[in-house]
């Protein structure tokens, strides 16, 4: 058996004809649905040879590290949200949300609210 759970052997492709086989006689033998059960016994086949896999030990609480893995440490702390260049990149508040007013026009931007004018 190969170490690649991804490779497709001859051995592999057996076991999952056999397998979708004894699916489908198990429902009944139905007309034109044998790739369905044969998806069904490849998913099934991969999860039992993959069955130890969620057994290992994990690598962040073990006291000595575990031989040839490698844990690199989070740099997600460098990176507290700014924005690389300032400002100027960043999508929020570069633009007015309303348009000015008629006394902003007027006096460019700089009129006092009026009656009416939201705070």
């Amino acid at each position: 058996m190969s170490d690649n759970p991804l490779e497709v052997t001859p051995e592999l492709t057996q076991r999952i004809e056999a397998r979708a086989r004894h699916l489908w006689e198990a429902a009944g033998s139905p007309p034109g649905s044998m790739d369905e059960y044969t998806e069904r016994a490849d998913e099934l086949i991969r999860m039992e040879d993959a069955a130890g896999t969620g057994q290992l030990p994990n690598p962040m609480t073990q006291p000595d590290p575990v031989p040839g893995v490698l844990v690199e440490e989070a740099s997600i702390q460098e990176n507290l949200g700014e924005f690389p260049g300032g400002s100027s990149v960043a999508d929020q508040g570069e633009w007015r949300e309303t348009p000015m007013t008629r006394d902003e026009l007027k006096h460019g931007g700089d009129a006092e609210p009026g009656r009416g004018d939201a705070p």
